[in-house]
């Protein structure tokens, strides 16, 4: 394991997957139109392309597991725009000063209220496709891809799904930690000292002192205190992203507000933790991917009992009572197909 100046943290693993025997309502994939990229306006520049595909509005599940012993960490990381190494023009700002920590911060510089994309392409080649707001303020988008160079750019809404591009540039990313991306917060995982599943998690692990219990514990509380939303499930559009103090209050969420509260309260532990987006057989879907000293990344979820290793699911644990078939159908790690990480 890489050791970098963000964490060092001792051997962890993870859990979490989909279940048999239960609809996924409000997990299907979503489509977001395609990003036809047209001329300019207002003479700002434009990057020539046919069409980028369009980001999906994913609804999570969740993917949670054990782990073994590690010193507790007290430290919640948090981006920063440092101010360093800002690139942009009049309609967008980039704020490259921490790109060897993971992340860059974008915000948006001009008037109205059009809708902004921001399309992250990294050395694997997967575009990643996020909205962007209009209040001018910085946002988070992590590289998810690790080192290498990514090419970012900004867009605007010209109509239909023309946009006219704002702001494009290419970064030279060499990370000094290779889980960065995966220890803080960005637009998908949001949350600050101040947000209550953070503070939850905090008094939660109180005392405990090996990672097993801490994830145990994370995990328990997720499934006894939330309720799937069917109605949200049923109604979400393409661009939602969880509030989690909204979600605490009304104890409630989709799939994705699942991934994103547990992901939130284990990365302000110190713990990396991947929010995945792919496919659980045949249905969209996401899990949490858990780092382990001895057995690197785990993937979809992993839970130790003492006995044996079982995947788990909060989503479905916490509407089907950790039922037999949910846990032979999430045993499986073959059912589980990534397509996107944040």
């Amino acid at each position: 394991m890489k050791k970098g100046n963000l964490v060092k943290v001792s051997a962890l693993v993870l859990a979490l997957s989909m279940t048999a025997g239960i609809a996924l309502t409000g997990c299907n994939k979503i489509d977001e139109p395609k990003v036809a990229l047209t001329a300019s306006i207002d003479g700002i520049d434009t990057l020539d392309q046919n069409s980028v595909s369009g980001s999906e509005s994913e609804q999570m599940a969740l993917d949670l597991s054990a782990l073994s012993d590690a010193p507790p960490i007290s430290i919640l990381l948090q981006p920063v725009a440092s101010g360093t190494n800002v690139l942009g023009n009049k309609a967008a700002q980039l704020d490259a000063s921490n790109t060897a920590d993971g992340y860059v911060m974008i915000k948006y510089l001009g008037t109205g209220t059009a809708r902004l994309k921001v399309l992250v392409t990294g050395p694997s080649g997967i575009t990643y496709n996020y909205n962007l707001t209009t209040n001018g303020s910085f946002e988070v988008f992590p590289f998810s891809d690790g080192s290498g160079s990514y090419k970012i750019g900004v867009y605007q809404n010209v109509s239909g799904t023309s946009y006219s591009t704002l702001y494009s540039t290419t970064l030279s990313v060499s990370l000094t930690d290779e889980f960065a991306p995966f220890l803080l917060p960005n637009q998908y995982v949001n949350y600050t000292a101040d947000t209550i599943v953070v503070k939850e998690a905090a008094k939660l692990i109180e005392g405990e002192t090996e990672l097993t219990g801490k994830l145990g514990k994370l995990y328990d509380w997720v499934v006894q205190n939330y309720t799937y939303d069917y109605n949200l499930a049923s109604t979400v559009q393409s661009g939602y992203l969880p509030d989690l103090d909204a979600v605490y209050a009304k104890k409630s969420g989709i799939c994705f507000d699942y991934a994103a509260t547990l992901t939130a309260m284990l990365r302000s532990q110190g713990i990396p933790t991947k929010l995945v987006v792919g496919y659980a057989g045949t249905a969209y879907h996401a899990w949490i991917n858990v780092y382990s000293e001895s057995e690197g990344w785990i993937n979809a979820a992993i839970y130790f009992d003492g006995q044996v290793w079982k995947r788990l699911d909060p989503t479905f644990a916490s509407t089907a009572g950790n039922s037999d078939s949910i846990l032979k159908y999430i045993g499986d790690g073959a059912n589980y197909s990534e397509s996107y990480l944040y």
